[in-house]
């Protein structure tokens, strides 16, 4: 009987090592990427002249119709520009 000689050389190891890893990382190149939900804003004026950016969700669903006398006074004109 004859002994086989099955010494595992560093080629082999690397080679067999390299293998697995690249079968394990496969799953990670094939997973769909998650979209990142976009969040819609607004601009609009407040009462002191300045622009600010408003995610939509936190306009509040009820609107209320400004008198067209107000419009006039709506905007301090004491902001500097």
């Amino acid at each position: 009987m004859q002994k086989e000689n099955k010494s595992f050389s560093r080629k082999r190891f690397l080679a067999w090592g390299f293998g697995i890893t690249s079968f394990l990382a496969i799953p990670a190149f094939l997973s769909i990427p998650k979209k990142k939900k976009e969040v819609k804003t607004v601009k609009m004026l407040t009462q002191d002249g300045k622009l600010v950016e408003i995610e939509i969700a936190n306009v509040p669903a009820k609107k209320k119709k400004i008198k067209d006398s107000e419009i006039h006074t709506w905007v301090n004109k004491t902001s500097s520009l």
